[in-house]
């Protein structure tokens, strides 16, 4: 076969048919030396993947759920499990790092289902997904020669946005497949699963994590990316995650990336966790005993255009109006209003008609004994 005709049929193949001069000798190596494994550079991940636990004994603080689980591990004789409890208490991260030390991460893709909120999970994704994964038989070994349970995990993430007929669907799938499959539902609030689900699976309440083991495992990570961070700095992160590791991961890494190599204080996490300045708050309380309505628009203004999301201002100014030396009385009404003002924004209300309408309220109970 001719040249001609080689290149004619590699054109018809697909093939790129490079018209570039053939690299010089120096430009080869560099070539060679950049497309080495050495040089290749790790793939950036988000240290909240990063610091995953890879198996159950990584998980922090959930004492009980692991003792549970390393000893059905040791027997291989998993129950359906229900996981529910604040976010970022690891939950997911638990059952993945159980289904990896049960099936090797060669059998893992092929064994383990996960569904989340995002997918679509309605009646009918129970009766053929769920159900035609359930049916699949398996066998008990595994590659690597160790013993594996004949039987595959379907996980089901966020499980109280499941319909109640989808639920409804799962429970009989539950009881047909339970020779072949076991089930993980996982959620916040145990209330939205129904009962005959609840009943069929063993319960595991996951703790929002202690001040000591966040700040520990807070600083493992903090040590091994080479993140200079102040102790109060740390104790300020673990108070604004309030238990959730999730979240305190996310937000150092934000603050190390913000900072770029310099000290993460107390201040740069109060920015990136968008945490309204204690002074503000003392500010708008000073403003609402004062009595003027005007000066009180003012102040509502300034802390919106400033950014300060209406929400967070009724979480901390909670914490104050408890704290503050004011009668019982006080304390109800202004909390009572906290609350609808508070479900006024979950609704989707104008945040500048409800902070006036909260601020007014504390004023009136502020200067009514004046």
């Amino acid at each position: 076969m001719g040249q001609g005709e080689v290149t004619m049929q590699a054109f018809l193949k697909g093939a790129s048919i490079s018209t570039k001069p053939p690299l010089t000798k120096d430009r080869g190596v560099a070539a060679t030396a950049g497309s080495s494994g050495e040089n290749k550079k790790a793939k950036p991940v988000p240290w909240v993947e990063k610091y995953r636990p890879k198996c159950v004994d990584d998980v922090a603080f959930q004492e009980e759920v692991v003792a549970v689980l390393k000893k059905s591990l040791e027997g291989a004789q998993l129950p359906n499990l229900l996981f529910y409890g604040p976010p970022g208490t690891g939950k997911t991260s638990t059952i993945l790092a159980a289904a990896r030390e049960l099936f090797g991460p060669e059998l893992f893709r092929l064994r383990v289902l996960e569904l989340n909120a995002s997918d679509e999970r309605g009646i009918q994704v129970v009766r053929e997904k769920v159900k035609n994964f359930a049916q699949l038989t398996v066998s008990g070994s595994r590659s690597d020669g160790k013993p594996c349970p004949p039987f595959k995990i379907v996980i089901l993430d966020e499980a109280d946005s499941m319909t109640s007929a989808a639920q409804a669907a799962l429970r009989r799938t539950m009881e047909k497949e339970s020779k072949t499959t076991r089930f993980c539902l996982i959620c916040n609030y145990v209330s939205r699963i129904i009962e005959p689900l609840t009943s069929r699976c063993s319960k595991f309440r996951f703790k929002p994590l202690s001040d000591k083991s966040q700040q520990q495992r807070l600083l493992d990570i903090a040590e091994k990316e080479n993140v200079n961070i102040s102790n109060e700095g740390i104790g300020y992160l673990v108070k604004v995650s309030e238990g959730d590791l999730r979240k305190a991961i996310t937000f150092l890494q934000s603050a190390t990336r913000l900072t770029g190599g310099k000290e993460v204080t107390e201040r740069v996490i109060m920015d990136i966790a968008g945490v309204i300045p204690a002074e503000t708050i003392d500010g708008i309380f000073t403003v609402c005993q004062s009595g003027s309505f005007d000066k009180l628009e003012a102040v509502v203004k300034d802390l919106i255009d400033e950014g300060h999301a209406a929400t967070q201002l009724v979480n901390q100014f909670h914490d104050v109006v408890i704290e503050k030396d004011l009668s019982d009385k006080q304390k109800s009404v202004i909390t009572e209003k906290l609350a609808e003002v508070e479900k006024c924004l979950a609704d989707g209300a104008d945040e500048h008609l409800q902070l006036i309408s909260l601020c007014a309220t504390v004023m009136q109970q502020l200067t009514q004994n004046c």
